[in-house]
């Protein structure tokens, strides 16, 4: 089975969510395979005419009849995020969105409790803040590795019992460290969360073994590979894996090959929030609709193509089969490249788990200036060149027609066949 891996190799907010997109236009595609991340995704689709979702916890895929979700073991599930998530689903004229959805039972449970605690530890970081969005996923996974047998998961949704005593020792312990929590009452979080499980399929591990038997998946990525929990730029990074490790440990449990790897490449470097940007450039004339400035990650912030990151990006999740690069309707004149830094060419992944060393080059990367190159003739070529990676996508526009594939291993499977027959 040819499946697809899909991964941000920048900051986030490259446009994995519409390269999910067109793979599930061009192709049949059973599930769509969510291998870490939260709620706090934001995956903007928009179809030709004009409906537009942020896709958080559902596939980027389901705008396609029979597409199915799946949110894996490594996915911080939010039941309320997730509920209001289908409702705006259903007012763009999908209906079914969670008669598709299929939810590892020992996947961590988001709950108000954590998104208040996220919210007070940021604000209480003034000047400080990470960045992060506010929404508690951060929270869940510390708590859960904090507290690994009492954790709330998914399955105790299916009972009443054992989530009331773990969301309040959860409360408990949270509001000890932190004093009261804007939240609500553990007694009427329980008809949410119960509710939750009854309408939603509750699966363990080997659903998802069939159904990489079944048919194609793609697994979809969040965040960018340069916020990964050990390869990021500490402090400002996710609690969260962001390469391709958790969907090959997903295959490799299932006993399939790995998937054919797509790194998602925006054509302007951009960030959102806190950290290091070293191409930004206020000067841009640019704009983006769907990221605008919120009260918890900050400014949307734009840069020149920043091929020294990207290049570290490659290096730390392993390679790529290919890349597809977004944005090339903002190609212009002011748009440069940057090949090296004033203090560097190329970073050196380290290995994960020394915060000490990334939080150094974090402060490397703070004191760093670009240097630059005119804007090439050809950005994919040069992209290509710059990273040593072929460019099998591109993307000009937000749409599934404004993707172009290039060469056979993203071609959608009839062009692939009428090329054979010629």
């Amino acid at each position: 089975m040819n499946h697809v891996a899909v991964v941000d190799l920048g900051y986030g907010d490259a446009g994995k969510g519409t390269v999910v997109d067109w793979l599930c236009a061009t192709r049949p595609v059973h599930t769509v395979v969510r291998f870490n991340g939260g709620a706090q995704a934001a995956h903007n689709v928009v179809l030709r005419d004009g409906r537009h979702h942020t896709f958080a916890q559902f596939g980027a895929g389901t705008f396609h009849p029979g597409v199915r979700t799946h949110l894996s073991r490594h996915v911080v599930v939010d039941p309320l995020a997730l509920a209001a998530e289908a409702d705006h689903l259903a007012t763009v004229g999908v209906t079914d969105a969670l008669d598709r959805l299929t939810v590892d039972s020992d996947a961590l449970l988001a709950t108000p409790y954590h998104r208040a605690a996220n919210q007070a530890r940021e604000i209480a970081r003034g000047a400080d803040r990470h960045g992060s969005c506010g929404l508690g996923v951060g929270e869940t996974v510390a708590y859960g590795l904090a507290h690994p047998d009492d954790a709330p998961r998914v399955a105790d949704c299916r009972s009443p019992t054992l989530l009331r005593r773990r969301l309040t020792a959860l409360r408990e312990r949270l509001t000890a460290e932190l004093g009261p929590l804007d939240a609500p009452p553990v007694e009427d979080c329980l008809p949410a969360f119960t509710g939750f499980a009854g309408r939603v399929a509750i699966v363990d591990g080997s659903w998802l073994t069939g159904a990489l038997r079944a048919g194609t998946c793609v697994f979809e990525g969040a965040q960018g590979v340069l916020l990964d929990e050990w390869h990021g730029f500490h402090p400002y990074t996710t609690w969260s894996t962001t390469t391709f490790a958790n969907a090959d440990s997903l295959l490799t449990e299932a006993g399939q090959p790995r998937a054919t790897r797509i790194g998602v490449l925006r054509l302007v470097t951009t960030r959102h929030g806190a950290g290091p940007l070293v191409t930004e450039d206020p000067t841009l004339p640019l704009a983006d609709p769907h990221n605008p400035t919120n009260p918890w990650q900050g400014r949307f912030r734009f840069g020149h193509f920043d091929a020294v990151a990207h290049r570290y990006a490659l290096a730390v999740a392993g390679g790529v089969d290919g890349l597809a690069l977004t944005h090339l309707d903002l190609a212009g004149p002011e748009l440069r490249i940057c090949r090296r830094y004033d203090t560097t060419d190329r970073l050196t992944p380290g290995p994960p788990g020394d915060l000490d060393r990334q939080a150094a080059l974090t402060a490397r990367l703070l004191r760093s200036r670009p240097l630059y190159d005119d804007p090439p003739a050809d950005w994919a070529e040069a992209v290509s060149a710059e990273l040593g990676a072929r460019v099998v996508l591109t993307s000009h526009g937000p749409t599934a027609d404004d993707k172009t594939p290039h060469g056979p291993l993203l071609a959608p499977p009839a062009l692939v066949r009428a090329d054979q027959r010629r």
